[in-house]
């Protein structure tokens, strides 16, 4: 591990004076609960000069119902999200995705945030200072070269918060503040497919909510990984789905641990109004092999992700349509 160094630590006391801090320190980053960063940190990964810290930040650690949704404050902490008793009744998929992040004593710190702007990951970028140095550092840290894919242009460094999956089937959307104001969008476009720069948050800005309907579709979310606890997602896939009758009303499938970005797959309107059969759900596994794109991030083969992530996705899609009843 290497020595911090030293640090210029501000402690906002809104999200106004947060934007200003970052405005003031362009090199700063924001600390939730740093279960992610520090350890970056002491990987010499990353070494900011400042870090603002919001946990002083009481707007950002509201969960809120009310009749036209569910308001979840960046601050939130996954342990909290877990415990919920609404959001394990109305959203579960977001429920089982809080309780499989990391381990309890991550979950009591980590933050609803944090696992939604989590940094990329790469098996040439989560290194110790001295291996990325003896090794040649990578595309998205002080290298040249991609080392996953040595003759693109782009770093392929995959996205593994597991939150993000479960809220994009969920209809998601981030209230994001900054210099400009307010401004909420769908939770899709806060993600770009690019391993160094995967957010699309201007100079200044944080994420500050997330906002859920009220009547969402029944969900769940399964995550695959080399150990049965802390470990990353290898490929993690949510599915929330309607189903009229026999046939499938509505379906959305969203994945993360395979791409730069979480994302929800593309062309499932076309499975509304067919039978669930074994047909259909060998369509729902050609259509993820399509378009996921796990590469050599991991120390699991990019195929065995390919494959377990669809194999999910249809596994999981007829479970939860069979566990509902014909409406």
């Amino acid at each position: 591990m290497t020595a911090l160094n030293a640090l210029n630590l501000l402690r906002p006391g809104s999200v106004d004076e947060a934007i200003a801090a970052l405005l003031a320190h362009p090199g700063g980053w924001l600390l939730g609960g740093g279960t992610d960063l520090l350890v970056n940190m002491r990987r010499g990964v990353t070494q900011p000069e400042t870090l603002i810290d919001t946990t002083g930040i009481a707007e950002i650690k509201q969960l809120v119902a009310d009749g036209s949704g569910l308001t979840i404050g960046a601050g939130v902490t996954l342990a909290s999200l877990a415990a919920d008793g609404l959001v394990a009744a109305r959203y579960p998929a977001l429920s089982e995705a809080a309780r499989a992040v990391a381990g309890p004593g991550h979950r009591k710190l980590g933050t609803v945030g944090g696992n939604l702007c989590l940094d990329t990951r790469c098996i040439y970028y989560n290194q110790s200072e001295w291996w990325r140095r003896a090794n040649s550092y990578c595309l998205k840290n002080r290298g040249e070269i991609c080392h996953v894919a040595p003759k693109g242009n782009r770093c392929h460094a995959a996205f593994s918060g597991d939150l993000a999956p479960a809220l994009l089937v969920l209809g998601a959307e981030v209230e994001i503040a900054g210099p400009d104001g307010r401004r909420r969008i769908p939770l899709g476009e806060l993600y770009v497919e690019d391993g160094r720069a995967h957010l699309a948050l201007r100079p200044g800005e944080v994420v500050v909510t997330v906002r859920l309907p009220a009547d969402p579709l029944a969900s769940r979310y399964v995550k695959v990984r080399q150990r049965g606890a802390i470990d990353y997602p290898l490929a993690g896939v949510a599915v929330a789905l309607a189903r009229s009758g026999s046939r499938l009303a509505q379906l959305r499938i969203a994945l993360t641990g395979t791409n730069s970005r979480p994302f929800l797959l593309a062309e499932t309107a076309a499975f509304a109004q067919r039978s669930l059969d074994d047909a259909l759900l060998r369509e729902i596994d050609r259509l993820v092999q399509k378009q996921v794109q796990p590469m050599r991030t991991t120390l699991m083969p990019a195929n065995y992700r390919r494959v377990v992530a669809a194999a999910l996705a249809s596994r999981i899609t007829a479970e939860l349509f069979a566990s509902l009843a014909p409406a």
